[in-house]
C-alpha cells in the first residue's frame, strides 16, 4: 500500500464513530477522527444547560445497550474512568389509579407484580434472558444467517410482529401500559410491524443488566471511549466540520459517522446513479421535543416505585400511548404526548449541587416541528407527579431544528438516524450486500443509518470498520463472541 497521512479517517465522534476509530486502531493502523463541534460524542454529551452546577445529558442518558454491546463490552472503559450506576427500579409506568408497573432487575418479580399477566411476562421475556448473549450480536448486527437459528427465530416470531398485536396476549391495563411504553421507544406508531422488537429488547435489557446510567454524564462514555482510542495512538481533532472530500487528509479508507442527508453532500458526486437515487430516498422519522429541569427536590411521584426509577414512562395506558403515537406520525400534536423521562441525579450525586435534581425528558413529535411542547410534557408529569412544577428552578428546552443544530446527524429531530420501520430495518440506508459500503470504493457509512440503528452500541460503527478491514486492508478481524 502506498503511504498515506493516515490509514483511515473517521468524520464523526459519536458512539458509532468512536467505536469504528478503535476498532481500526486495534488492528494496528493510524487513525484520524475529525469531529465538527468543540466536544466529541455526538449524542453523549452532558452540560450544564440550566444553572451552574446541574449536569444534564444534551441528549442520551440511559444505556442500557452500551453496557451490553457486544463490542464495548469487550473494551477496558471502567480504567479510563467509566461507571456505570443501576437504580434499583431500571423503569417505572404510573398510571391514574396511583400505582405503577416496574421492570426491576428481578424478572420473577417483574413478572410477580403484574398479577394475571406473570406467565406470560415470563414466557415472552424469559427466553430472551436466557439466550441474549446469543442473540445479541445478531440483533445487533447486519441482516446474515444466524449462528444460534433457533434462538434467533424463537424471538423473531414475536419481534416481528407489532406491538399492539403482541400486546393482546396480556390481560391487564399494567402488562399493557407497561409494555406500550417499552414499544414507543421504536419512534413510530404501535400498529407497525416489528415494533414489538425494542421493547423485548429492551425488557430483556432489565433482567440481563439493568438499565445504567454513566456516573457524571453521558459525556464519561465518549470521554473513555477517546481516552482508550488515544491511548492505542489514535488521533482525534476537533472544530472540523467537513463538507468536502477535499478538506480530509490522504487515507486509504474514510469511515463517515453521517447520516445520508449529509453523505450525498459530502460525497455524492462520487457514488454511482443507483446509490445516489436510493439514498436520496432515505426517509427520517418522528423527532422529539425535549426538556431539561433543574430541580429544588426529587419529583414528587404519586407512585412510590417511581421515585426509585432511573426511567419513568408518562402515558398511561396502551390506547393513550398508541393514540399519541399514531397522532404524531400523522403530524399532529396530541394533547397527552408520551413522555420518557430520567431522573439521574436521584442516583448520581455528580450531576446537581446538594440536595438539588436534574430530570431529563422529552416527547416524540412531528419531523421539523417548532411547537413548544413544554406545556404539554409538564402536564403529563404533574398528572402523575402533583406538585411537580413548584419545584422547578429552572428549565432549558429544544426543538426539533435546536435539536438537529447541536448535531446535524439528527435530521428533523430524529434521534434514530432514520425510521427504523421494516423497510429500513436492515435496508438502511440502502439495499446492498454490505449496508456498510458507499459505491465508491474507501468509503464507508458508519452511522445509525446502518443496521443495527440508533442506540448507544456503537455496533455501526464495529461493522463498518470490520467491513473497510476486509476490503481496504485485507485483515480478517477476529469475530465477537458467540457471533
Amino acid at each position: 500500500m502506498d503511504k498515506r497521512d493516515f490509514d483511515a479517517v473517521v468524520v464523526g465522534s459519536g458512539p458509532n464513530g468512536l467505536a469504528a476509530a478503535i476498532t481500526l486502531q486495534q488492528a494496528g493502523l493510524s487513525v484520524l477522527i475529525l469531529e465538527a463541534k468543540e466536544a466529541i460524542g455526538g449524542g453523549l454529551r452532558s452540560a450544564e444547560l440550566t444553572l451552574p452546577g446541574f449536569v444534564h445529558d444534551v441528549c442520551s442518558a440511559i444505556h442500557p445497550l452500551a453496557a451490553e454491546s457486544p463490542y464495548l463490552k469487550t473494551l477496558p472503559l471502567a480504567e479510563h474512568g467509566l461507571h456505570f450506576i443501576n437504580p434499583p427500579v431500571a423503569a417505572a409506568h404510573p398510571f391514574d389509579t396511583g400505582r405503577a408497573a416496574t421492570l426491576d432487575s428481578s424478572l420473577s418479580e417483574t413478572a410477580r407484580r403484574l398479577g394475571a399477566d406473570e406467565k406470560t411476562y415470563r414466557q415472552l421475556i424469559q427466553p430472551i434472558v436466557r439466550d441474549w448473549s446469543v442473540l445479541a450480536p445478531a440483533i445487533l448486527g447486519p441482516l446474515r444467517i444466524p449462528k444460534h437459528p433457533l434462538a434467533m427465530a424463537r424471538f423473531g416470531l414475536d419481534a416481528i410482529t407489532s406491538a399492539t398485536m403482541l400486546a393482546k396476549r396480556f390481560q391487564t391495563p399494567e402488562a399493557r401500559g407497561l409494555w406500550a411504553g417499552m414499544a414507543a421507544h421504536a419512534i413510530q406508531p404501535l400498529s407497525n410491524v416489528t415494533t414489538s422488537a425494542i421493547g423485548l429488547v429492551l425488557m430483556a435489557m432489565g433482567h440481563v443488566r439493568g438499565w445504567p446510567l454513566p456516573q457524571g454524564g453521558s459525556q464519561a462514555i465518549a470521554q473513555a471511549l477517546a481516552s482508550y482510542f488515544t491511548s492505542l495512538g489514535g488521533k482525534i481533532e476537533t472544530n472540523v466540520h467537513v463538507s468536502s472530500l477535499t478538506q480530509l487528509p490522504s487515507s486509504h479508507a474514510v469511515l463517515f459517522d453521517v447520516t445520508p442527508r449529509q453523505l450525498l453532500q459530502i460525497a455524492g458526486h462520487t457514488f454511482s446513479s443507483l446509490y445516489r437515487w436510493q439514498l436520496e430516498r432515505y426517509r427520517y422519522g418522528m423527532g422529539v421535543f425535549k426538556i431539561d429541569w433543574a430541580l429544588d427536590e426529587p419529583i414528587p411521584f404519586t407512585a412510590l416505585e417511581c421515585r426509585q426509577a432511573g426511567t419513568v414512562h408518562l402515558g398511561n395506558s396502551l390506547e393513550e400511548i398508541a393514540d399519541s403515537e399514531q397522532q404524531t406520525n400523522e403530524g399532529k400534536h396530541p394533547e397527552r404526548p408520551f413522555v420518557l423521562l430520567a431522573q439521574q441525579s436521584l442516583f448520581d450525586p455528580t450531576r446537581a449541587p446538594a440536595g438539588k435534581h436534574t430530570a431529563w425528558a422529552y416527547c416524540h413529535v412531528p419531523n421539523g416541528s417548532q411547537v413548544d411542547r413544554t406545556n404539554a410534557i409538564e402536564s403529563q408529569v404533574e398528572r402523575f407527579a402533583p406538585g411537580f412544577r413548584d419545584r422547578i428552578l429552572a428549565r432549558h428546552t429544544m426543538n426539533t431544528a435546536q435539536i438537529e443544530s447541536y448535531n446535524n446527524n439528527y435530521v428533523g429531530g430524529d434521534i434514530n438516524g432514520g425510521i427504523l420501520d421494516v423497510t429500513q430495518l436492515f435496508t438502511r440506508p440502502a439495499l446492498r450486500a454490505s449496508p456498510y459500503r458507499t459505491s465508491a470504493k474507501g468509503l464507508y457509512i458508519c452511522s445509525s443509518s446502518t443496521p443495527p440503528g440508533g442506540g448507544v452500541h456503537g455496533m455501526c460503527g464495529h461493522h463498518a470498520a470490520r467491513q473497510a478491514l476486509q476490503d481496504i486492508f485485507k485483515r480478517q478481524p477476529a469475530p465477537l463472541l458467540n457471533s
